[in-house]
Parts: C-alpha cells; structure tokens; sequence
C-alpha cells in the first residue's frame, strides 16, 4: 500500500526491533525504509549543543537496518537532534515518506492531554497517514511473530463506516493508496457499519440497516474495481465492542480510522469512533489525517 516508510523509535516502544525486518518489511511493498531517533539539545549556559555521544550510540542500536537490505530497497538512519515532531517533519517532507510508522500507548483522553503524544501531535502538522503500533503489543511479539506482522502491515484492513463526512473522506483516501499500491501490500477490506440502535423503534432501525446494507454494497462495487477483494457488513450494537469482534474474528492486520470532517473544513477534533478506537483498542491502527 506505502512504498516509503518513515520508522520513528525513542527506543521504549519496542519499534526499534524493527531493524532486524527490513527484508520481510520489503516483502510488503516498501522500497524506501528510514529509522529515525530524534535526540534533544541540551543547553547550557544559553549555549544549545549536540550530545555526540548519545547519537552515536543511537546509530548503534539502528545499524542492524543497515545488514540485510534487499535488493531495490533504500534504507537509511537518521538520529537529527530537537523536538521530535519538527525532526520528523523535516524527513518526512525532504524523503517524501508516504507513512510514518509511529508507536501510541493505550491512554485515557486526559492522560494524553497531561503527558502529550507525538503521534497525535504528528498527526496535527502533517497529512502523511500513521501507523500506530501498540508499544505493550510490539515489545511481546516473538521474533517468529514479528516477522509475519511485518510483511502484512496492510494486508486486511477494518474499515468502520457510518456515512458520515469524515468516513467518506477515510474510503477516498484507501482508494487513493490502492491505486498505487505495490505488490503484496493490500489485498482485502473489511468495510463495518454499526448501527446503535439506542431508543430507536423497530421500523427506524429496519430502515436504517437496509439502508447502510445498501451504501456498503455501492462501496465494495468501487473498491473492487481497484482488484481488492471486499467484505461488507452490518451489525446492531456498541461500536467499539462491534469493532473489536470482527477485528478479532475476521484476523484483521490493521483498523483505518480518519480524522473530523464537518462543514466541509477538516478540524482537528477526532471524531467520537475515531477517538474510542485510538485511546481503547489494541489492534493497530492505520490514522488518515487530514490533507492540509
């Protein structure tokens, strides 16, 4: 699906171990692959300078990137020195990156407020979508299992659908990927649409079952057409839980999520089933921000 990947690590979020799979990342259509850890400046005496020594010993634990590069594949390691959002912005936008690969604990919305989150303030500064992996996920994966997740990072996505503005904007943007995408990348969709049915009568929720039957069926029409093979599905229920179950049952690689699309301007605000996927689900997620 992205052929130039950007693989941001602070070397506590288990991302580093991705070093040791640059050849089965390549098998999932990546011809471009940078590690990046960005290092602060210190200052003293309102003199800002660069610790040498803690960048060396960054391109240390990255150089194993560096042993098995296939053939056709780039890889490079970048250890730039200041905030971490503005150092990976400035690479995103000199190497045309087409997605970061980023790690998000699982966090409470206050807790994000309180401690901050670069994915999310990436996400604010760049229209590059996010591959957020679970730090408490990636840092148990065996190596065996490992090495499976990266060769089908994008494989099968879930995509939740409502028929809102902001989902409309999310299936764009998976045809948009599909169009170009390499070999051996995204193969298969899972489009979800749940119905809460929270006081509604029998008749309403008929009406509005049979009518997202019907917009999920146009979709899969359009997205097969791009060769990618479609499931589509209806339930009644919670979201999050309903999310979940087909995650789960239907051994989803990734969970696509976009962010608020309302009056015609994106905003930042994260709409309601994008922000309970992101601060409340394992699975990784695959963030479409808006194009700025």
């Amino acid at each position: 699906m992205f052929q130039r990947c950007l693989i941001c690590t602070d070397f506590t979020d288990g991302l580093y171990r991705l070093v040791n799979f640059v050849p089965e990342l390549a098998k999932g259509g990546l011809k471009k692959i940078i590690f990046l850890h960005s290092l602060p400046v210190w200052e003293q005496e309102r003199i800002a300078g660069i610790d040498e020594q803690q960048i060396a010993q960054a391109r240390e634990r990255l150089c194993a990137a560096l042993e098995q590069v296939p053939e056709g594949v780039e890889v490079k390691i970048e250890t730039p020195s200041g905030r971490p959002t503005e150092t990976i912005v400035r690479v995103i936008n000199s190497e045309q990156i087409d997605v970061v690969v980023a790690g998000m604990p699982i966090r409470s919305l206050l807790e994000e407020k309180v401690f901050g989150s670069t994915s999310m303030e990436l996400a604010r500064q760049t229209s590059v979508p996010l591959m957020i992996l679970r730090p408490q996920l990636v840092s148990t994966y065996t190596v065996e299992e490992l090495s499976l997740r990266c060769q089908h990072l994008w494989r099968y996505l879930l995509i939740p659908y409502n028929g809102t503005e902001t989902a409309d904007y999310l299936i764009r943007q998976i045809k948009e990927y599909a169009v170009h995408r390499p070999a051996n990348s995204l193969q298969q969709c899972h489009l979800l649409w749940v119905i809460e049915d929270k006081g509604r009568n029998e008749t309403l929720t008929t009406h509005r079952l049979e009518e997202a039957r019907q917009r999920l069926n146009a979709l899969k029409q359009e997205l097969e057409a791009l060769d990618l093979k479609v499931n589509v599905e209806v339930r009644q229920g919670n979201f999050l839980q309903e999310i979940v179950k087909v995650a789960v049952d239907c051994d989803i690689t990734a969970i696509a999520i976009a962010k608020e699309y309302s009056s015609n301007i994106l905003n930042w605000t994260v709409s309601n089933v994008a922000s309970e996927v992101l601060h409340r689900v394992w699975f990784p997620l695959l963030f479409f921000s808006p194009k700025k």
